[in-house]
């Protein structure tokens, strides 16, 4: 190949691109670009030639139309192998074009903007960029195009040591990339335009387009023979992908699933809050007046199954409840809001254990999707949340304002258990949760057990459960372990009898109308 001698630049982001062009000048590489970054160029003192003058056709129509023509797309098009194609832009006076630098208008930065409209959108829609992006990637034999700025560095660098060119994989590997960026733009404008036809009676697109960039690549899956990889949702800034890893192993495959499932739920509370998860589902729950108070609530529910899980806190932590909880237990992963030197020296002692900061801000309107053979199922998240005003008492008696905060608690963390969920509560924390079980009342009896093996005073015990009762078993159990009221969200055939077992133990029951089914 020989070297390349002439390059288009048209940024928007312009962060890097003049000293990538002084890198390019100075190897003689003549630079073509367009009105905002010929400005930018020539006040740092870099000879340009603007396209207008190279087309010899100015920009027009507030500048939809300014790259749109056969003398720049002719000179990234024509194969350089192609004699044909050689002596046609001969012919035309076409000079190749042997680098093309583009990104594109920011749309998704404008959308992000709450008084956006469709006039102002549109007007983000890139045209001649997604153009020359695909020209080039389509001739990356002979054409380098570099999309990302943060690439310019290791280009420039080949260029000086490749006798000003780059290599073919080089080239294939930039292409693949301006493809990948080209389709996440359109991606993102059919996204954000199916988005202004949506309603409350359809609110799901035709289609639905998902972009996502590969994260991490997984030792291995849930299973050692299971190939994996994390990918991270384009443009999201909240939620596991967004945390920072300080220290610690490589995440697992079941390391980021019980990590989000933690996350999810303490983000839920907004008081200081500790959940404990293992396995995806929380085995100790607690809310208090300090974090260190939560802490020591939720290891008690279930400190066996503590053991080797996952720590989340919705606050960050000092350095003496660091140390209690590494003196205390095993675990694979912390999650805190924010750090500071103290906390991290603390964790630096046990350097595999991986430390995950940030992230705690969780999009309420997001979609939830789950793979299935053949297709994707799709869902809009749980934010359903029962209160003192919307929930509905059933029964003679009516629960305590003590009782009513802890239905509301046990109710809260019974979203973030797998069905069948039993949740056994007392004054902000949990004694004992059943989760997973093909039976309501399996599910019961696992939560009694797992209080009754802590040694927790079940006296003053509220429950709840993620789904109707759909018999009166369910009651005699929670009355059996001694359950004083019930929160649940009713709808069952038989609530007249359900609601008689709870009169009859004289347990105070309400009703939300509102299941939390999780899968």
């Amino acid at each position: 190949m020989a070297k390349i001698e002439r390059a288009l630049i048209s940024v928007s982001n312009k962060q890097g691109v003049v000293d990538f062009c002084l890198g390019l000048a100075e190897l003689g590489v003549e630079l073509l670009s367009t009105g905002g970054t010929a400005k930018l160029l020539r006040a740092a003192g870099i000879e340009v030639v603007e396209v207008g003058d190279y087309t010899g056709f100015a920009e027009m129509m507030d500048g939809r139309v300014k790259t749109l023509h056969p003398k720049i797309h002719g000179g990234i098009l024509a194969r350089r192998d192609d004699p044909e194609h050689l002596r046609q832009i001969a012919e035309r006076e076409i000079p190749p074009i042997d680098m093309v630098v583009v990104n594109l208008y920011p749309f998704r930065e404008t959308i992000a903007q709450p008084d956006c409209d469709l006039a102002t959108a549109i007007e983000q829609i890139d045209i001649g960029g997604p153009t020359m992006l695909r020209a080039a990637a389509k001739n990356c034999q002979a054409v380098t195009v570099v999309v990302e700025n943060n690439d310019f560095d290791q280009v420039l660098q080949e260029l000086r040591d490749n006798d000003g060119n780059t290599s073919a994989r080089t080239r294939l590997e930039l292409a693949t990339r301006a493809f990948a960026h080209s389709a996440s733009y359109e991606a993102a404008i059919a996204t954000w335009l199916q988005s202004q036809l949506a309603s409350d009676e359809q609110p799901f697109a035709e289609t639905l387009q998902i972009q996502m960039t590969r994260h991490q690549v997984m030792r291995y899956g849930e299973n050692p023979h299971q190939q994996a990889a994390f990918y991270r949702e384009i443009g999201v800034d909240s939620g596991i992908a967004a945390c920072d890893q300080l220290q610690g192993k490589e995440l697992s495959f079941n390391n980021v699933a019980d990590a989000d499932a933690a996350l999810e739920c303490v983000a839920a509370f907004s008081e200081p809050a500790c959940v404990i998860v293992k396995h995806a589902n929380p085995c100790g729950v607690a809310t208090a007046a300090t974090v260190a108070q939560a802490y020591e609530q939720a290891y008690a529910t279930d400190s066996t199954s503590a053991f080797g899980g996952i720590i989340a806190f919705n606050r960050p932590i000092d350095a003496a409840l660091a140390q209690t909880i590494l003196d205390r237990q095993f675990l694979e992963l912390m999650l805190v809001p924010a750090i500071d030197d103290d906390v991290a020296k603390v964790f630096a002692a046990k350097a595999n254990i991986r430390l995950l900061v940030g992230g705690q801000r969780l999009i309420a309107d997001s979609l939830q999707m789950k793979r299935v053979n053949g297709g994707l199922l799709v869902q809009s998240r749980d934010v359903a949340a029962a209160n003192a005003d919307t929930i509905q008492v059933v029964t003679k008696i009516a629960p305590t304002q003590q009782q009513l905060q802890d239905l509301l608690f046990a109710d809260r963390v019974a979203k973030f258990v797998k069905s069948n969920a039993i949740v056994f509560a007392s004054h902000g924390r949990t004694l004992g949760i059943g989760a997973g079980q093909m039976s309501r009342v399996d599910s019961t009896r696992i939560a009694a057990l797992k209080a009754a093996d802590a040694e927790l005073d079940m006296a003053q015990a509220v429950v709840a459960s993620d789904a109707f009762f759909p018999f009166r078993d369910g009651i005699d159990s929670c009355a059996a372990a001694g359950a004083t009221a019930i929160i649940q969200p009713g709808g069952s055939m038989r609530d007249a009898e359900v609601i008689a077992a709870a009169d009859e133990h004289g347990i105070a029951m309400v009703f939300t109308g509102a299941r939390h089914f999780r899968h």
